[in-house]
């Protein structure tokens, strides 16, 4: 399916993204009829490197954080009750314990990363449409509903034909594989509002892979303390009671899933709104989780975990403010003319044209990373003509004729231009690229002779 983005010879493909590049893949290619030189670097997907590790990190711990839920906790001891029996049947011990745990831990994987991936896979149907302000309005809006069920305003239920046909028990390692298959729909009070928001977010990214591997990592984040506890549930009795420090805990999930609807929403806001928005959810969540909830618990580390929880919020409100204000220059940029044009080459310099607009996230990740780099602004301003072409709305006949000049099919392009005017087409850049990466393109693009 192909979107017109206000320009006639604009087309992005279902990901919301160029023709010719995949979302998700962490790969980049080029129009065909160009070429593209092997030693490039390869412009990284939505998510990688380091932002992947601390994406899956966080997803882990979110995992692990749904264990202390009203609806999941409670189900501890009877999970780890379970295993035991099975384990006393066959009359194995611990051995037997350690593969029910790992078929229980599968189960899950089974059906959270199923979940992922048909996200991702459906979702990237949506990519297009997910630009639109109007719908990630929407989006943030459900986020906020889902959020409001972990704050007790309104309650998740499904059939109770359904939750009775997945709260049966059956014996041997299918039994075992069963829970685990089911859990999500026996806790889907306090489960579903996360990973529903989880699975929006996925489906936004729109790659099966990372579908898959987000929703993998949050299974073994839900399953390792069950696991945990099975193999040695001599240690369940050292548990805490159940009490008010789950309702806190299902309050916390609720604060994720606001911070999820900000982020969503991030394209269409300007960015001192949207630093200040993300600030006040940081703040409220500090103030909330650490002070104002009055839920208290019969354990002394309670008292700890919600001070470390206020504590947080407040250095992270703090710490998003003082980044922005420290905020260095970035590159300036001048529009395209052809006056400009001339006047680079009468200056013997090169041109770099970035094709723009504001809903694109990996333009807003190039503006405010790459493009605030100090040694990239350094770099443009003595040795390039930087030029900025925003085609966020259409209509304009200028650009119109550069997009067609220079076959741009979809935002980011990043077209590069030597001394004589002339496309250095292996440079060119579709996708977001981190400052070390592309003041190696500026050098390359610097040398040649045109």
């Amino acid at each position: 399916m192909a979107v017109t983005l206000g320009y006639k010879n604009v087309y992005r493909d279902p990901h919301g993204y160029p023709e010719w590049q995949k979302m998700g893949m962490p790969i980049e290619s080029v129009p065909a009829g160009q070429s593209q030189s092997s030693k490039e670097p390869k412009a990284p997907g939505p998510l990688y490197g380091w932002a992947m590790i601390w994406t899956l990190l966080g997803v882990f711990v979110g995992g692990m954080a749904l264990n202390l839920t009203p609806c999941v906790y409670p189900l501890i001891p009877i999970t780890v009750s379970f295993f035991g029996g099975q384990a006393g049947r066959a009359g194995q011990g611990r051995g037997k314990l350690v593969t029910h745990g790992l078929c229980y831990v599968f189960g899950l994987a089974i059906t959270n990363s199923t979940l992922g991936v048909i996200a991702a896979i459906t979702g990237s149907l949506m990519g297009a449409i997910l630009q639109n302000p109007i719908v990630l309005i929407a989006v943030a809006t459900i986020l906020v509903f889902f959020a409001a069920s972990l704050f007790d305003l309104w309650e998740l239920r499904l059939p109770g034909g359904l939750t009775q046909a997945a709260a049966k028990s059956y014996s041997g390692y299918f039994g075992s594989l069963f829970m685990g298959l089911t859990l999500g729909v026996v806790a889907a009070p306090c489960l579903g509002p996360f990973i529903l928001g989880l699975l929006t977010w996925v489906a936004g990214l729109g790659s099966p892979w990372i579908g898959f591997l987000v929703f993998f990592t949050l299974s073994l984040g839900l399953g390792l303390p069950l696991f945990c506890l099975a193999v040695f549930s001599g240690q369940l009795d050292k548990l805490p009671r159940s009490g008010g420090w789950m309702i806190w805990v299902r309050k916390l999930m609720g604060w994720v899933l606001i911070g999820m609807a900000v982020h969503f929403i991030r394209p269409i806001l300007p960015e001192s709104v949207e630093v200040f928005l993300l600030a006040g959810v940081a703040l409220a969540a500090g103030l909330h989780l650490g002070w104002f909830d009055r839920n208290q618990a019969n354990f002394k580390a309670f008292a700890w975990m919600k001070m470390v929880a206020g504590v947080t919020g407040l250095v992270l409100a703090t710490f998003i403010i003082t980044s922005w204000a420290m905020h260095g220059p970035g590159v300036t940029w001048k529009p395209y003319s052809n006056e400009v044009l001339q006047e680079a080459q009468r200056s013997h310099k090169p041109v770099i044209i970035d094709f723009y607009a504001t809903w694109c996230t990996p333009c807003r990740e190039l503006e405010e990373t790459t493009f605030h780099d100090a040694a990239i602004v350094n770099q443009a301003e003595k040795d390039f003509i930087m030029i900025k072409v925003d085609v966020t709305k259409g209509g304009n006949p200028v650009h119109e004729r550069l997009l067609q000049r220079y076959g741009v099919k979809g935002v980011p392009t990043i077209v590069f231009l030597d001394k004589k005017g002339r496309e250095k087409r292996d440079l060119r850049l579709v996708d977001y690229l981190p400052p070390s990466q592309f003041i190696g393109r500026m050098a390359e693009l610097k040398k040649s002779d045109g």
